[in-house]
């Protein structure tokens, strides 16, 4: 399958279900930034209002795009070179918020949560837009960047002046980039007197306020199958993160190598297909998923509770549903057969 045809996929078969009516009217306009595709549906505006409203969040897409890509000429990457090259740095307002919520992830992670191992990402050829096409992975270099073990925490901020102590540090925001931008989003929809809506990319979403009477429904993505595995209802703030190995990845040598590496070894993490994690902090749930994902079965429930986070799903690598009670409590399994293992409360 093509990847065009997987982010269509990722983008309506993870978002809404049900269709406007009459007296229900919803505003629906797609297009493409980060990679992907921007699905926002608004509810109870005027077609004038509705598109209006998705320019505004369009734009600012393309700007923050433009801003934080990592390996096209941009803000972003100038920080990097600078940091390569043992020199200071300014960077704009919102690559310094983002730095600052790194650094703040990456400590309540254990360090799972590592935007400063682009070298890695690069290494195993994931900067680029199709991964793995241009040949096997530079082990030899994802060793060396391994090694310096890079971390935000060895950047320092003042103002916005960046200097870093480990010339290995490359910034990588693609693992919560989206969410801060989502965030970004649903505030710029309701500053223009639009409470209900959703803003979903690639199946990442936040939620506002309801659908009419009713919460908005959307679908969660089965990680090796072609359908949905299980549906949750949202109202209010709730925004909904999954990390799955279905997202960027490739085959070699039989084996799929996927986007989310293990900043402790350096790999791709090992035992997880994927993390869904709700939170009304879309920055922090959409870090929180690749972290817990990291983190693996064995893991994911310390760092959860680490980061605050309280509604979690873990499919493990046989397909077990590791869940919190206060995820199983929303969660509606599409299928019967799902193995599932209930964890402790999470405070």
């Amino acid at each position: 399958m093509s990847r065009l045809i997987l982010l269509l996929w990722a983008a309506l078969s993870l978002g809404l279900t049900g269709c406007g009516t009459a007296d229900e009217p919803v505003h629906r306009q797609q297009f493409f930034a980060f990679g992907t595709l921007v699905d926002v549906s608004l509810y109870g505006v005027t077609q004038s209002e509705g598109e209006q409203a998705v320019r505004a969040v369009e734009d600012m897409f393309r700007q923050d795009h433009h801003l934080w890509h990592a390996w096209e000429p941009g803000p972003l990457q100038q920080l990097n070179q600078a940091i390569a090259a043992g020199e200071p740095s300014r960077a704009p307002d919102s690559i310094i918020d983002l730095l600052k919520k790194a650094q703040a992830l990456e400590t309540s992670s254990r360090g799972l949560f590592n935007p400063a191992i682009g070298g890695l990402l690069k290494a195993w050829k994931f900067q680029q837009d199709e991964p793995g096409a241009d040949g096997a992975p530079d082990r030899e270099a994802m060793q060396a960047v391994a090694a310096q073990h890079p971390s935000t925490l060895q950047l320092t901020l003042a103002g916005n002046r960046v200097t870093s102590s480990n010339p290995a540090v490359q910034l990588d925001f693609g693992g919560f980039a989206k969410g801060y931008a989502i965030g970004q989003a649903i505030a710029l929809i309701n500053a223009r007197g639009i409470d209900n809506a959703v803003v979903n990319a690639g199946g990442d979403l936040c939620v506002s306020g309801r659908h009419g009477r009713r919460p908005w429904r959307i679908g969660i993505r089965d990680p090796r199958g072609d359908g949905v595995l299980a549906s949750i209802e949202l109202a209010g703030r709730d925004c909904v993160f999954t990390s799955g190995d279905y997202e960027r990845y490739y085959e070699q040598d039989g084996q799929r190598v996927h986007h989310i590496l293990d900043p402790r070894t350096g790999r791709p993490a090992q035992g997880t297909r994927s993390v869904t994690v709700i939170d009304n902090d879309p920055t922090l749930a959409d870090a929180a998923a690749t972290a817990l994902f990291i983190a693996g079965p064995g893991g994911w429930h310390d760092i959860a509770r680490s980061m605050g986070i309280r509604c979690v799903l873990l499919i493990d690598a046989q397909g077990v549903a590791h869940m919190t009670p206060a995820m199983a409590g929303r969660v509606r399994f599409t299928r019967t057969d799902v193995p599932v293992q209930l964890s402790a409360p999470l405070p």
